[in-house]
């Protein structure tokens, strides 16, 4: 999701001085005073017909999802500027246009409903072929505005291969089709309409809605005050900060790139404070940030993607991603801490933190996210779990005014509190806390029976409607619209990646790649995994990694079935690779936006950042060779390939620092790695192999460098 910066900044000498606009857009426009009015109250109502629709009352598929590229267009079109510089002051009449085709091309599908359904794939009549290409050019132009050329310029080379085929060589040969036919197909349920764009109006929106209500309940600010209190004392403290921060927004945003922004605004002055320099300060926020990504219980938006289209259980998804995230943030510690003794690095003083009372008397705003995890570990639906954890979290701003947690500014008044007091404090509100949720559960189980099944839809409303009078209809509002602002560039991706497995389904090319993945597997078959990782990583460079997982789910997907690799590793196979594009060069986007944040070498931050996320490159293979990583096994192998691979990331990051229980040699760097891989690789022969190299290497080290300790640095 996008993040503002544009607010106030961190004080100090190093306080960064770009502003991050769009994760990956031109430019957003000021609007006019009426104009703003107008958008907020589309925003609002866009979140609100949504959590209706997913909650309340059902509507046709087609129709819902029309309606929701539609409105999300015009909303898009509304706050994206063409280019920088050009309209970005007030809305200009071409781009009314755009939104008033946008909302015509929602209207004609509601008005044909019937037609369309009865003609979908046999006929099509001119007014059908009419909106298509509207329709088509308008997401492809909603896509470049809010995510660059990269998406929709693929897309237009998918477009283009439809009309050439005959002339293609090879396996890429097919008979071409119409023009009519073409856009008739992809503006409809087997293109724009299908299951991306399923899963970006039912699940992206409702956990894009739960992350702005966090947002506004001031759980973001707390994460950071958290983890700086937790951890800005210890060695190489703010970057630690950064990595704890990095798994804990994995539950509010998505994105990457808005992660950077959310949580490196505090965390790159801190980190340059103690003395990290830009690059490496810039490198640990954006290699945190990507691994919320992979991070359960809300992983980036492709996970909803990948449940959809595999079938599998969202909440089995976010299990099986448990162990790999493990192992993700282990190597971005140990990566952090060596770097932090091989220079020296100290914390802050506890003076300069948050003070832990303040901490322990707010742990009542991570409850949001721990209602989620217990809805999804109890079965309830991803929709009930989200609408769960939108309610815990108006109850949890409610209490932040009750209990005065914050100040008309936003400041923490209770900062001075005592460590007794805090905790008495902490447990007063949980108290509290738990005997309104008590009621509201209450409330709706036996008020359910009271007024019968067919009025529970007033009551749903009237339960709701408490927490939010509670919490503020200002704020309420405020987290409706920042919601819809969020979800446009998501509504865009996906109707956008619609058009690509559209193209894939329409022209079969998807079994032409299978064909040759399979050609390459018969060689070997690590050769064929390390060809997906590259599309992956390809696909993922300059898009985001939602279009590019769907882009990759329906081109690499089905080759790595048929070669034999399980359902739920070729899926997260793809996934993984798909998200950590975010930081490998040469098109690092949260690499980039961490680099404007710090004033740092953008390609120096980028390569920085991958060395810290080496170890996530490997982790795929891991579960490739033997999926116990991803819970599938008993539990004593779990436990082994867990242990050993955490292991196995420390002599990797060792090797890569070049610092393992004092200096290391070159000659032993290289060892030490292939240690390391011995132990990512799981069984048992490999593991004994990796510690029968690794450990004499680390007791050897720590027996010549005991005085080898660098002085530390001062800035």
């Amino acid at each position: 999701m996008a993040t503002d910066t544009s607010a106030a900044q961190p004080a100090g000498a190093d306080a960064p001085i770009l502003q991050v606009e769009e994760e990956f857009a031109g430019a957003r426009r000021v609007l006019r005073s009426w104009e703003a009015k107008l958008f907020a109250v589309l925003c609002v109502t866009f979140t609100l017909f949504h959590l209706y629709v997913l909650n309340i009352y059902s509507l046709e598929p087609l129709l819902f999802r029309a309606i929701h590229v539609g409105w999300g267009a015009a909303l898009g079109f509304m706050l994206s500027a063409p280019f920088r510089g050009v309209g970005r002051q007030g809305v200009p009449w071409y781009d009314w246009v755009f939104v008033l085709l946008s909302i015509g091309c929602a209207v004609y599908v509601a008005v044909e409903l019937d037609g369309l359904l009865f003609r979908a794939g046999a006929q099509f009549t001119p007014g059908d072929v009419t909106c298509g290409v509207i329709g088509t050019f308008l997401i492809l132009e909603l896509a470049r505005r809010t995510t660059g050329w990269a998406l929709p310029v693929i897309s237009g080379i998918f477009i283009l291969y439809c009309f050439v085929g005959p002339w293609m060589p090879g396996v890429l040969a097919h008979k071409g089709f119409a023009i009519d036919r073409f856009f008739t197909y992809i503006y409809s349920e087997y293109g724009v309409f299908g299951v991306t764009t399923q899963v970006s109006s039912s699940y992206i929106i409702l956990f894009v809605t739960f992350g702005a209500f966090l947002t506004v309940s001031k759980a973001g600010d707390y994460i950071n005050d958290a983890c700086n209190a937790l951890f800005g004392w210890a060695r190489g403290g703010p970057a630690k900060a950064a990595v704890a921060s990095g798994v804990l927004f994995g539950a509010i945003s998505g994105s990457a790139v808005a992660n950077v922004v959310a949580s490196g605004m505090v965390t790159i002055p801190m980190m340059r404070k103690v003395g990290y320099d830009r690059s490496t300060a810039a490198a640990i926020e954006a290699t945190s940030s990507t691994g919320g990504q992979i991070t359960p219980p809300v992983l980036g938006a492709g996970a909803f993607l990948m449940a959809e289209i595999t079938g599998i259980p969202y909440a089995d998804i976010a299990l099986a991603a448990v162990i790999p995230a493990l192992l993700f943030y282990v190597a971005c510690w140990i990566h952090v801490d060596l770097h932090a003794i091989r220079l020296g690095l100290r914390g802050l003083s506890r003076a300069e933190l948050p003070p832990i009372g303040a901490i322990a008397a707010r742990i009542y705003l991570l409850s949001p996210v721990f209602v989620m995890i217990w809805a999804l570990m109890e079965g309830y639906s991803p929709f009930r779990a989200g609408g769960l954890g939108i309610l815990a979290a108006l109850v949890c701003g409610w209490m932040a005014r009750v209990f005065s947690d914050f100040d008309a500014s936003g400041a923490v008044s209770i900062s001075n509190a005592s460590p007794m007091a805090a905790v008495g404090g902490a447990l007063l509100r949980v108290f509290v806390l738990a005997a309104l949720g008590a009621g509201l559960g209450a409330a709706a189980f036996y008020g359910a029976d009271l007024v019968g099944r067919n009025n529970t839809v007033y009551l749903t409303i009237a339960i709701v409607t408490v927490p939010a009078l509670l919490f503020g209809w200002r704020r309420t509002l405020e987290a409706l619209e920042t919601a819809a602002r969020d979800s446009i560039q998501l509504v865009a991706v996906c109707a956008c990646a619609g058009i690509i497995v559209g193209v894939v389904a329409l022209t079969g090319v998807g079994g032409r790649f299978s064909e040759l993945i399979l050609a390459v597997a018969g060689a070997n078959h690590l050769l064929a995994m390390l060809a997906a990782a590259m599309v992956a990583l390809i696909l993922g460079m300059g898009m985001p990694t939602t279009a590019a997982y769907a882009i990759a789910a329906a081109v690499i997907a089905p080759g790595l079935a048929k070669i034999g690799v399980p359902v739920l590793v070729a899926h997260m196979f793809i996934f993984y690779f798909a998200v950590i594009s975010s930081i490998t060069p040469p098109v690092a986007l949260a690499s980039f936006a961490a680099a404007g944040l710090a004033q740092a070498d953008p390609w120096k931050t980028s390569w920085t950042a991958l060395k810290l996320g080496l170890a996530t490159f490997l982790v795929p293979f891991m579960f490739y060779f033997s999926p116990v990583l991803l819970f599938k096994g008993t539990w004593p192998e779990i436990v082994q390939a867990t242990l050993t691979g955490a292991i196995g990331v420390w002599f990797l990051a060792g090797a890569t620092e070049g610092w393992f229980g004092g200096k290391l040699a070159m000659p032993l760097r290289f060892v030490l790695g292939g240690a390391a891989l011995c132990l990512l690789h799981p069984g048992s022969i490999s593991d004994l192999a990796g510690l029968a190299v690794g450990v004499p290497i680390y007791v050897w080290q720590r027996t010549r460098n005991r005085t080898d300790t660098p002085a530390p640095i001062t800035v």
